[in-house]
């Protein structure tokens, strides 16, 4: 068994522990402190992620480490864990049943594995690099829609969405009014991405995104066949933060939408 293998069956060890964690304390109440209006960690955050920090670096001592809530190693070793302890942590707080935990592999700006795991559901989304995307065990793939107008799409808000003109609402508009057949904001990207990892949604697009939010959600799309870029169609910078994801079939379709926008 590879590396990988093994550091797999610790990703999903850490994901699952950190998931239990979150649902034990669900019902009870929290502390909630904001970083801005809209950008909420509760103390679940910093538990969760000191919870995978511990397995996974106890597995990997020489790997690099980077959560979004702050705990940071660096070795100097090419391979870097990237997690979000709590993708959702609005949701959360407000007891809403959208969130999960997201743990990715990173070697060079690519992700090489991802576990993504939604407790509420206990739906673990796996996958290797060239190995394909699992759902609970079991291979995922895309949805096959061809045609935008029949599609469902997922997107998401910037935190700094009450102050910054790039809100994403004319993109959102124009998927809604003439693009897609509706488009949802459920609140995690990770899960958002998984979900069309394994052909719930037919497509996703956010930015000013981090990497903890996408790196893992990148790999499980690539890897269920589906299609992942920047809005032109570029290569994805998990540090640049803007993602287009579809089935593939639609993705054209999409970035068209994105020039209408731009003409506005």
């Amino acid at each position: 068994m590879d590396s990988f293998d093994d550091r797999m069956k610790v990703a999903i060890k850490a994901a699952k522990k950190a998931g239990k964690y979150l649902m034990d304390v669900l019902p009870q109440d929290r502390d909630i402190n904001k970083k801005g209006v809209v950008d909420l960690v509760t103390e679940a955050d910093y538990k969760s992620e000191k919870m995978i920090y511990d397995i996974i670096t106890q597995a990997y001592p020489d790997d690099r480490f980077l959560a979004e809530e702050g705990t940071v190693t660096d070795s100097g070793s090419d391979l870097i864990w990237i997690v979000d302890p709590l993708d959702g942590t609005i949701n959360y707080a407000h007891r809403f049943p959208f969130f999960c935990v997201s743990i990715a592999l990173v070697k060079e700006n690519q992700p090489l594995l991802a576990c993504i795991y939604n407790p509420i559901l206990d739906e673990c989304f796996t996958a290797l690099k060239g190995k394909g995307t699992y759902l609970n065990g079991k291979p995922a793939n895309v949805s096959a829609n061809s045609k935008l107008i029949d599609s469902l799409l997922a997107t998401g808000f910037p935190y700094d969405v009450r102050e910054s003109e790039a809100d994403n609402m004319n993109n959102f508009i124009i998927f809604y009014k003439k693009g897609a057949q509706t488009v949802r904001r459920a609140g995690s990207a990770a899960l958002d991405l998984a979900y069309v990892a394994c052909g719930r949604f037919d497509g996703f697009w956010e930015f000013k995104l981090h990497a903890w939010d996408i790196a893992a959600g990148i790999l499980l799309v690539e890897e269920a066949g589906g299609r992942v870029t920047d809005f032109e169609g570029g290569d994805i910078d998990l540090f640049k933060g803007e993602v287009l994801a579809s089935n593939g079939a639609i993705h054209s379709q999409m970035q068209k939408i994105f020039k209408e926008v731009e003409k506005l």
